[in-house]
């Protein structure tokens, strides 16, 4: 259960947002036997712009967190199906060495809180209604803590620590207040979603994706996709996730959503009036490391906050708890050190690491994200490779980052695999 906090705490660490990659954060390092305090602004539970889907890549980590998937409110789907111009391509997910061979979803409604729950049955100090307002330095300009407001009343408190681990999300207040800009051209997406009831397509065992999105008859081809994601409870979530940059701008997305909606088969009833569960909601997703340094005087960024968002597909979930298990590691052990230049070396070695894992990954999506602005580009992906199945196999493994790297790769995961390793590394940028 969340804790009252006092007007004044202290921790080993401090871990800001109770998202997923907050939640992970606090769960490893409490774990590790480390004091630490998990603040989150909202009371759960609470909504959140997501397709809900996760992929074998996320699955992966629920499972190292000890997350029982099994029960109710979790759907399994075996693996994606893609829609463009009258084709329909069938991908399941491949089990390997590395990742399990189905995918789930979970609302976002209390997704989030069964990982902050997780985190406080490990012994993390979770504090609910505490909203982060800013860091607090010491003379040299470190963070020692963070300031919040607490509760229905917004009392001030201070929360005292070495190390803070920043997962307050999209906004990034910590990271924007300590200087730490977003980093020009990175790609950005927006996506929205909206629920509705579907008798038809609610227990589907696929994950629908919709790669021929355009603004209307004539009109050059989007830069996005739509997908449509059963919930096993009589819902799907329906959703649009849209690259910023195209020439013509971006186009009026709750239209652009009906629009698209009224070519879906009459069957899945998703034109029917009524059948809306709940607004359209949307948010901002910050792809392809967009916000740099990952570290910088005692904090630590994961998830959003660090722009950490799959450019190739907009998946975050995976990466956020990958990331947020990362920064605990490299907490708990920089903690074993004194303070100062012995500690710092451990700290720096968290951005190289994050940058080692996923740096040529995300820079080749990077590249990606910036030719679908390209109409020419995209007209060619929707129509020549959304529409083989022999290509979708190899482009699946790319989009959603699950290949095999042990005795278990096969053709694809190889060649993926060499794709990837042949793209320059990028250093990541020095502390501020």
């Amino acid at each position: 259960m969340p804790q009252t906090p006092n007007a004044s705490e202290s921790a080993d660490v401090i871990v800001v947002g109770a998202g997923p990659a907050g939640s992970a954060a606090a769960y490893h390092l409490a774990r590790q036997g480390r004091d630490v305090l998990l603040l989150e602004k909202s009371e759960f539970p609470r909504e959140k712009v997501c397709g809900d889907g996760l992929t074998p890549r996320a699955v992966r980590h629920l499972i190292r967190m000890g997350i029982d998937t099994d029960g109710p409110g979790w759907h399994r789907n075996r693996g994606v199906r893609f829609f463009s111009h009258g084709a329909v391509v069938e991908i399941d997910w491949r089990e390997n060495t590395r990742f399990p061979g189905y995918g789930l979803t979970r609302s976002r409604h209390d997704f989030d809180e069964i990982l902050a729950r997780r985190a406080a049955e490990a012994g993390a100090r979770l504090h609910t209604a505490t909203r982060v307002t800013e860091p607090v330095l010491d003379r040299a300009g470190r963070v020692r803590g963070v300031a919040a407001r607490v509760g229905a009343g917004q009392e001030p408190a201070v929360f005292e620590a070495p190390l803070v681990i920043a997962a307050d999300g999209v906004s990034a207040r910590l990271a924007v207040a300590l200087g730490v800009d977003r980093v020009p051209r990175r790609p950005m997406a927006t996506a929205i979603r909206r629920y509705h009831h579907s008798a038809a397509r609610h227990d589907n065992p696929y994950l629908d994706i919709w790669a021929d999105l355009s603004a209307g008859p004539g009109s050059p081809p989007l830069a996005g996709y739509g997908w449509v994601f059963p919930m096993g409870d009589g819902r799907v979530n329906v959703g649009l996730g849209l690259v910023h940059g195209a020439p013509s701008g971006q186009p009026d997305t709750r239209r652009l959503l009906d629009a698209w909606l009224a070519r879906t088969p009459s069957e899945w009833g998703l034109t029917d009036p009524g059948s809306a569960d709940g607004p359209v909601r949307g948010a901002a997703l910050p792809m392809g490391f967009s916000r740099l340094p990952h570290y910088t005087r005692g904090m630590l960024l994961a998830g959003d906050s660090g722009g950490m968002v799959s450019p190739w597909s907009g998946e975050g979930i995976a990466y956020a708890i990958e990331a947020g298990e990362l920064a605990a590691e490299t907490a708990a052990t920089a903690l074993t050190r004194p303070a100062g230049p012995s500690r710092e070396r451990v700290l720096q070695r968290y951005p190289l690491e994050i940058h080692r894992r996923l740096g040529r990954y995300y820079r080749l999506g990077n590249l990606w994200a910036d030719l679908q602005t390209k109409p020419a580009f995209t007209s060619f992906l929707s129509r020549r490779i959304v529409t083989s199945p022999a290509a979708m196999r190899y482009l699946t493994r790319l989009l959603v980052n699950v290949t095999d790297d042990g005795n278990g790769r096969d053709t694809p995961d190889r060649v993926v695999n060499a794709l990837v390793r042949a793209v320059p590394a990028q250093v990541p940028r020095k502390r501020r």
